[in-house]
This record gives C-alpha cells, structure tokens and sequence, in this order.
C-alpha cells in the first residue's frame, strides 16, 4: 500500500465530471490497483475512487504532480498534486480475514462452560482443537465416551457444514479420537445446510445466546 498526503485537486472524467478543488487529502494505492481520494472525514467513505482494475500514471517533465488513474472502461481520474506532504509504502502481507465476530467468539466461550447443555456427562477436551487446516471451536465427549467436534456460527450455512466436514475427515484419521461425529451449533441455520449436515451424519444445534448468559430456562434444541 502507497499512502501519500498532498494538497491537490482531483478531476474526474467520465460517465459525468466531479471536481474536488484544492485541499489537503489522504490518497491511499492499494495492492489489488484500487485508488481513493479521502478527507478528514466522513468516516471511511473516500471522497473519490477508482477500482481496479485501472493503471496509475505519474507524469514526468512538465506533467510532474499529476496523476492520471485509468480504469478498464476510459474513465479518468486525475489528481494534481500542489504540495506533497507525505509519501511512504507499506507491505501489509495476506490478510489472514475475520476468524470470528465477537458472539461467535462468547457462544464458544459460553457452551465450553456449559457443554452438559448437549447432554448429561458430557465433557471438554479443548476449546480451539489444533488441526492442519485450522482449530474446532470444541472437542468434547459425550457420556459415551465418543469424541464430539463442535463448529460454531452465528449464522449457519453451508460453507459452516463444508468446514466442519473436512475437520471430521481429519480428525477421524487419529486412531485416538476415532471415530469422531460432529454438531453444527449456531444461533441460526440455513435450510439448506441443516439438509447438508444431515446428509453427512453431522447434528444440528440451534443455540440460544440469551438462555446460555443465563437470562433463559430453555439453552439449545437438537435436531
């Protein structure tokens, strides 16, 4: 990422014309091509944008301090840069991506410490069970003794199933744990996942946030 402080204006030529006189702005050059103007201000929205994909040109000799950003479709966007107050590059790497929202996060939290809500005599091995590909929110037993992977969503849907399902296809492999079964647990799922879990022999729970903070009688229902 390129970010560079400027006072400068900014045209934009295209399906219409825009003009941003003469100010100090914060333009930021992103990995993936993307250009966007912002003030001090207006939260996140950028004053103005390109997306990619698009090219950057900075002019040379007398066309030094502008800049003309093309997108796939003729649009321009051209920045004049009056004064330059700042200008520095960062590698920021791959973004790892959101792992979990913050009820995500507490349900997990919460069932660990409840984990008989599923059944009398159940109980934790491991919140975060490391596996190659990544962590189970949960590993329990049941009163059985049987080993119980628990991925946890706020909202259930397939792509929650198709992760949980290479999980089991891992974990069955340890002659220690096998055989493994799984429980889809999340305060809402999707139709079309619930018949996806089903299907592969993996339970659904509908968890209720509230009763599992206490401020209910009624925790889960399995299905």
């Amino acid at each position: 990422m390129r970010l560079v402080i400027a006072r400068c204006t900014v045209d934009y030529v295209g399906r219409l014309t825009a003009h941003l006189p003469s100010a100090p702005r914060l333009i930021l050059v992103k990995a993936d091509g993307s250009v966007s103007i912002h003030a001090d201000d207006r939260a996140y929205k950028p004053l103005n944008w390109m997306s990619p994909p698009c090219t950057l040109r900075e002019g040379t000799g007398e066309d030094e301090g502008t800049w003309t950003v093309v997108n796939k479709a003729g649009e321009r966007l051209v920045i004049t840069i009056d004064e330059l107050l700042h200008d520095s590059s960062h590698e920021l790497g791959v973004d790892p991506g959101l792992v979990k929202d913050g009820v995500e996060a507490h349900l997990q939290a919460l069932l660990a410490d409840q984990i008989e809500t599923l059944g009398k005599g159940w109980r934790l091995v491991r919140r975060e069970y490391p596996t190659a590909i990544g962590p189970v929110d949960i590993l329990c037993r049941d009163a059985g003794g049987a080993t119980v992977a628990i991925e946890i969503k706020r909202r259930g849907e397939i792509d929650g199933v198709e992760q949980l399902t290479r999980y089991l296809e891992l974990l069955n492999r340890d002659a220690l744990l096998a055989p493994v079964r799984g429980i889809f647990a999340a305060q809402e799922i999707k139709p079309q996942a619930k018949v996806l879990a089903l299907d592969r022999g993996i339970d659904c729970v509908t968890l209720d946030y509230d009763a599992l903070r206490g401020f209910d009688d009624v925790t889960s229902r399995l299905f």
